[in-house]
């Protein structure tokens, strides 16, 4: 079940400058086709260690001796990493955001198209859902996550409108939230406003932020002086983080320098690529799509 059509797969793996006897990690493997580039440019002492969090992507499992998937969110990378005796690799390649496959499961709720119980867990093994959220959040706490993760300025509105609808009632499912903000859902931006909350109550639900920050401070550890990190964004929020990390090594404020003036960062900071019009064209999803490439230093 190949269900991902990988966004700026050959930009993304191009930039890993693959040793064809080096370790690489694929932390996002969803449906395995970064895995699959990779695998296709190792030798036979090459390795390959895979993440994923959700339990659908161990279908996809690839059946070669130097491939190992690890079922477990990236945040815990250098744990599990150490767990196979790796203690230093030589890339690493994220594709953050959600996969076509979960937005394409009606039952996964992460779609706004479907009407389906508000879930949105990247693993089913999380304790908070999208239902959670929605109906236990009060509303200073549900106001907030609307407005940092949806940046949407309404979000006060928004909140106080979810929670004067579930006094009537639980609201269980993702069309119920829909008729719940429906006046401030005007035909012609239905669809962009409605995206952005559900990017919010996701970004809560899977804590994607958080284990974005945890994920991308160990990568200073785990990779040799030349190691590439090449990590896909789709939203501000993710890219903003990215773009300071690998310029600074910080997520906001600027390094601090030594008594000559001189400051230490850990990449050296390399390209950004977008996605060309064809591609685009061909997969809707790659229209929001930067890939940021670093090296260690």
């Amino acid at each position: 079940m190949r269900y991902h059509n990988p966004v700026l797969l050959f930009e993304s793996v191009d930039g890993l400058e693959i040793d064809p006897n080096g370790i690489y990690v694929d932390v996002t493997f969803g449906g395995g086709g970064h895995s699959i580039e990779i695998l296709s440019r190792l030798g036979e002492s090459g390795k390959l260690f895979a993440f994923d969090q959700d339990e659908d992507a161990l279908q996809n499992a690839l059946d070669d001796e130097r491939f190992t998937l690890i079922n477990e969110n990236f945040r815990h990378i250098k744990r599990f990493l150490r767990f196979y005796g790796v203690k230093k690799v030589d890339g690493i390649l994220a594709d953050l955001g959600v996969s076509s496959h979960q937005f394409d499961v009606a039952e996964r709720g992460f779609s706004t198209r479907f009407d389906a119980e508000l879930d949105m867990r990247m693993s089913q093994k999380g304790e908070v859902s999208a239902f959670h959220v929605i109906n236990e959040y009060d509303e200073e706490k549900l106001s907030n996550i609307l407005f940092l993760y949806g940046e949407l300025r309404n979000a006060r509105a928004l909140a106080r409108a979810i929670v004067e609808a579930r006094e009537a009632g639980t609201i269980k499912s993702s069309f119920q939230l829909k008729e719940a903000l429906r006046r401030f859902l005007p035909k012609s931006k239905e669809h962009k406003i409605l995206a952005q909350i559900f990017q919010a109550v996701r970004i809560e639900v899977n804590e994607e932020l958080e284990a974005l920050k945890e994920f991308l401070e160990q990568t200073v550890d785990i990779l040799k002086p030349g190691g590439k990190l090449c990590v896909i964004s789709y939203h501000s929020l993710e890219d903003r983080l990215v773009k300071r990390f690998m310029r600074s090594g910080l997520f906001e404020g600027e390094p601090e320098k030594d008594f000559f003036g001189n400051v230490t960062v850990p990449f050296k900071k390399g390209k950004l690529i977008t996605p060309s019009a064809k591609e685009i064209q061909e997969n809707n999803r790659a229209r929001s799509a930067k890939l940021r490439i670093a090296t260690k230093l």
